[in-house]
């Protein structure tokens, strides 16, 4: 074997994905010394996204004062490229792990903060904003982020509306101030999730319940998102709210792409782009992915399912070596994947294993690949 490209996402809760590649290229090094071992960590656009990035490209740390989905002061920090371009994430200062379980609410959790991170890097000359769409704790439609670039949000007396509680009562979009921002560069949302904004396969249906809306909430923010996206749309002359991803991170992308012309993406396909995966791909004799859980749903748009896909495409050997194997896993091998591990021992319990995680993946990788020998 001449070259070896592992390509993990993070294993949630227990490793990150640098460290997962690390672990396996660590174990294909010893068994393999005569070939390259390449470590590419990967991440679709929600969590995890910004340290694979600068693992992979390059660049800095930038720390800002901003605020959390509650509105209290925090820092919070996102990329810069050497390219010019800003990664940001949104759960960086609007993410569930912000909250305690009891204040969870997405009828009084703001998107102000991730609007403060995209203002600093228009501010600062970045251009691309890449902002990936994941592990919110808000349902706002962006509308707390749009109100940091200076959209105002207004009821029928001139109120300013400013919690997704209350979008219902939005009689009308103001861009008096934000029309002197002037940002002439490009703002990319990753996501890969394809619900509409609203409706059974909306953003407060689909969605709502895990950031702690009750039914009746679900209903309410439904709603408020619909009214939203009429007042867009009779302000912008666009209907945003069927387009396909609009519902990722409770609508967060609708006013950024109404009027910023902003853009939504696949993540991980636009991520494996930017680190030129098909480019690392020549001469390689097999692909190691993997991440935490593999079940039915890594085959419908994760990480590992774009890195088993591609790979296998260019006629590269593929194989998944994850934390746990759940129900329809073996989905993920129509996509090409030759072989399909589990790294937590049968029987270890679920808090054990998230535990000793790094011991179980190094054991697990060890295996595979002494059996290729």
């Amino acid at each position: 074997m001449k070259k070896i490209v592992i390509a993990a996402d993070s294993f949630k809760g227990s490793l990150t994905a640098a460290e997962a590649c690390e672990i396996i290229a660590r174990e294909a090094r010893l068994l393999f010394p005569q070939a390259e071992v390449i470590e590419l960590p990967v991440a679709d656009g929600g969590e995890g996204l910004v340290p694979v990035v600068l693992q992979n490209l390059g660049g800095e740390l930038r720390t800002i004062r901003s605020h959390d989905p509650l509105g209290r002061p925090i820092h919070a920090a996102y990329a810069r490229l050497e390219s010019g371009a800003a990664v940001i994430e949104m759960a960086a200062a609007a993410g569930l792990p912000l909250l305690s379980k009891t204040e969870l609410d997405p009828t009084k959790t703001s998107t102000v903060g991730v609007g403060e991170l995209i203002l600093d890097a228009i501010e600062s000359g970045a251009n691309p904003i890449l902002v990936g769409l994941g592990g919110s704790a808000t349902v706002d439609g962006g509308v707390g982020a749009a109100r940091a670039l200076g959209m105002r949000f207004l009821d029928r007396w001139g109120g300013a509306v400013t919690s997704a509680g209350e979008l219902s009562s939005i009689a009308e979009v103001d861009l008096l101030e934000f029309s002197s921002l002037n940002y002439a560069g490009k703002i990319i949302f990753l996501t890969d999730v394809n619900n509409p904004l609203c409706g059974a396969n909306g953003a407060a249906a689909v969605f709502g319940p895990q950031k702690g809306a009750s039914p009746a909430q679900v209903a309410q923010l439904d709603q408020g998102l619909g009214r939203l996206a009429a007042v867009v749309a009779r302000t912008s002359g666009l209907e945003l709210k069927d387009l396909p991803g609009m519902g990722a991170a409770g609508g967060f992308a609708l006013p950024f792409v109404a009027f910023m012309g902003a853009e939504l993406r696949g993540g991980i396909d636009f991520v494996l782009d930017l680190l030129e995966f098909e480019r690392k791909l020549v001469g390689t004799d097999l692909v190691i992915t993997g991440e935490g859980r593999t079940d039915a749903q890594s085959a419908m748009g994760k990480a590992i399912s774009a890195v088993s896909r591609r790979a296998s495409a260019a006629g590269v050997c593929v194989a998944v070596i994850s934390g746990a194997l759940g129900e329809g896993a073996e989905r993920i091998l129509e996509l090409g994947v030759s072989d399909l591990v589990q790294a937590m021992p049968e029987g270890q319990a679920l808090e054990d294993a998230m535990a000793n995680a790094a011991d179980n993946l190094a054991a697990a990788a060890r295996g595979y690949l002494a059996a290729l020998m």
